[in-house]
């Protein structure tokens, strides 16, 4: 408004205000000019300017040192109707306070002891089995974008993020060596992921049902994944287009359900906890081992019982129908 009056006067407009040293929001103005801060990944720093955005609103003109642990829960509770804002809330606060005790711009972390709220009971998004894509792909044949959609989801196992931005830039030839010493050459897609904290890249080779959904279309100049006038998506429209779609084909799951499938499928395979963190883009082995594990635990589970059934064992499992007594017939 100082400007806009300024503007009219014809006069020049006043400096903004440059926030007090002592404030919430000077502190996080230098937070954000930190290496701490330089080093989140992007998509990272996307979310956490967004929470500050807030926080900078209700409470940017406060002392920082001012900021208490109580200060700290009592924004976790004001969120508590969303799990997820409230853990996001928190791990903004703690990357603040973290980097500000180090700086020596405070002497105590107050997140220190702030526990996130619990998360919700289930497995989250709900995973994608092979009855959805066969129920998807009847509804959307080859040769529809949502048919596109769908088959880079599954086929390369990125994450809305990144898959909205993947396109033929990123097909490359690649030489690898087998264990046996033989060189074979491989198409293959060479990705950085958004949420990469590291500077590694997620190679994924490009599979048949991909590369026939690409060549039938429609798809992009620089991306695969359009809307309806051929431009890109945000990751945002994507995810509700593509529900839409999924609705649609009577498959009530999300994006990131084919995330789960894709892992599944390279776990049941037989893929090792790092062959799945280099495919899948993660990190810690974590993720990796819960995906392993339970494919590890079904195959052992079969094979326990086909050992069992092969010892010729005294006592086999009843059949749930009534036994009949044997009797012998005459030829």
């Amino acid at each position: 408004m100082a400007a806009y009056r300024a503007a009219v006067a014809g006069i020049e407009a006043p400096a903004p205000a440059k926030p007090s040293t002592s404030s919430l929001k000077w502190l996080i103005g230098q937070y954000k000019n930190s290496t701490a801060w330089a080093s989140l990944a992007p998509a990272t720093r996307r979310q956490r300017e967004n929470i500050f955005l807030h926080v900078e609103k209700s409470a940017g003109d406060k002392p920082y040192k001012a900021i208490s642990r109580k200060t700290i829960v009592d924004g976790r509770e004001r969120r508590k109707d969303t799990p997820a804002q409230a853990r996001n809330f928190l791990d903004a606060m703690r990357g603040l306070f973290r980097w500000a005790r180090d700086a020596e711009h405070v002497e105590n972390d107050p997140t220190v002891g702030v526990k996130n709220p619990p998360k919700p009971k289930g497995e989250g998004f709900a995973a994608w089995n092979e009855t959805d894509v066969a129920k998807y792909r009847k509804a959307w044949p080859l040769g529809t974008r949502e048919r596109v959609w769908m088959e880079e989801l599954l086929n390369t196992g990125l994450r809305r993020g990144d898959a909205v931005q993947l396109g033929r830039q990123h097909l490359r030839r690649i030489r690898v060596a087998r264990e046996n010493g033989d060189i074979i050459e491989v198409r293959a897609f060479v990705v950085k992921t958004e949420k990469s904290q590291y500077e590694t890249e997620v190679v994924i080779p490009l599979s048949p049902a991909f590369e026939q959904a690409i060549e039938a279309g429609p798809c992009g100049d620089l991306v695969y994944i359009v809307g309806e006038q051929g431009k890109p998506l945000t990751k945002e429209s994507f995810g509700n287009m593509f529900r839409e779609a999924c609705n649609t084909a009577g498959v009530k799951k999300s994006a990131h359900g084919l995330r789960k499938l894709a892992a599944t499928r390279l776990a049941n395979a037989g893929s090792t906890v790092a062959e799945l963190e280099s495919a899948l883009g993660w990190h810690g082995g974590a993720m990796a081992s819960h995906y392993t594990k339970t494919a590890d635990r079904a195959r052992l589970a079969i094979s326990a019982h086909a050992k069992l059934r092969g010892t010729g064992d005294e006592h086999p499992i009843p059949s749930h129908r009534k036994a009949r007594p044997l009797t012998s017939k005459k030829t």
